[in-house]
């Protein structure tokens, strides 16, 4: 028994394939509470064998939050901490440790890394901080989707405190639909029309779906609502605009919204990074330099989720790359492709770049 009552809970449905591994990740905490929502394979069995107590639930209409909600009711009335994650999620080990040393009485949330989502090499690709952590009374779920925990306690609402060391780990199944994502935005948006942050969350839905005039009118109306301020999100949307218009094949449109999110936040790489593989794929090669290099100065990663994996991986050194090596500059390139192949080291096309770079320089000083 630690400093502090700390509880586990989550909900699931039909995730047998990862409720062992789960529960040995979760085994830190003192009680695992799980609602599970209609499991027809083994994930209530599995559950309860490993330890957790599982409560059996139906969720109709189904709503991220509500579903959320339900498992928040489960955790007993004296947990001082409660920690929300999915049965496919991992923690390594020691973040209970490093959890309470950090947690005092009083306080309401913590953050802590997250990587979404990892490189077909097994490096990291999508990470951010996460904030799903916190006290077991004065919260609760909302919004049908993309459900964030909002204060419901007295007085004001306490700080987030990030908590260093803590990591957890998301290994989703790739099988599983976002079929139910797009209805439950389009209604977490009519529920609360002045909600910006799901205004983006729908316009980024309608780009990843390819619906483009539907993602340009969404994250238009989005840049236009008062409340939207967060100059990292805003440039989101201009960059996603900006796809948009690349996929309607009008390059000037989309070029004015790049350059329009490098103005918004231009200590993010993301928008440097996707001009440049805008101007990349019209052979604009001093323009790819010039947006790379800025791209690569910014050596601090941000902490939120607009972070995106391919501005923090190999891509910019790799279009850096490939720049220099159509306007002549070898040296330069393979230094460039060497960076890439570095930071992408089961890439064989960026190692093939080196090889090939190195025998052209070879072949140089041969003449």
């Amino acid at each position: 028994m630690g400093k502090y009552k700390i509880c586990v809970y989550a909900i699931c449905k039909n995730e047998e394939q990862f409720a062992q591994r789960w529960m040995q990740s979760m085994s830190e905490a003192d009680q695992v509470m799980v609602l599970d929502t209609g499991s027809t394979d083994d994930t209530v069995a599995l559950l309860r064998q490993n330890g957790a107590q599982v409560t059996v639930e139906e969720i109709v209409p189904w709503r991220f939050d509500t579903a959320r909600n339900r498992s928040l009711e489960l955790v007993p009335q004296d947990v001082d901490i409660c920690v929300c994650t999915d049965l496919d999620e991992v923690f390594r080990p020691g973040w209970r440790e490093r959890l309470e040393r950090t947690w005092k009485t009083g306080m309401g949330q913590v953050s802590y890394r997250y990587t979404w989502s990892f490189e077909p090499d097994g490096s990291e690709g999508y990470v951010f901080w996460s904030e799903k952590i916190h006290a077991r009374h004065g919260y609760r779920w909302t919004h049908p989707v993309h459900e964030v925990l909002e204060w419901t306690g007295a007085g004001k609402r306490p700080g987030i405190v990030p908590v260093e060391g803590i990591q957890l780990d998301h290994y989703p199944d790739p099988t599983k639909s976002r079929g139910q994502y797009l209805p439950l935005l389009e209604l977490s948006v009519t529920e609360a029309p002045e909600d910006d942050r799901n205004m983006h969350y729908l316009g980024r839905e309608y780009m990843y779906r390819g619906r483009w005039d539907d993602c340009i009118r969404t994250l238009k109306h989005h840049l236009n609502m008062p409340t939207a301020t967060w100059a990292d999100e805003r440039a989101a949307s201009m960059r996603y605009i900006a796809r948009a218009y690349v996929n309607k094949q009008e390059g000037e449109n989309a070029l004015q919204w790049y350059l329009h999110a490098i103005v918004q936040a231009p200590h993010l790489r993301e928008p440097y990074t996707d001009l440049a593989a805008f101007l990349y794929e019209r052979q604009e090669w001093d323009g790819v330099l010039y947006f790379t290099g800025r791209a690569l100065e910014i050596r601090e990663r941000p902490r939120t989720y607009i972070c995106e994996a391919a501005a923090w991986g190999s891509l910019p050194w790799d279009l850096r790359a490939m720049a220099f090596y159509h306007t002549g500059r070898l040296e330069e390139a393979l230094e460039s492709a060497r960076q890439a192949a570095r930071l992408s080291a089961k890439d064989e096309r960026l190692a093939g770049n080196v090889r090939a770079i190195e025998k052209q320089l070879e072949d140089r000083k041969g003449r």
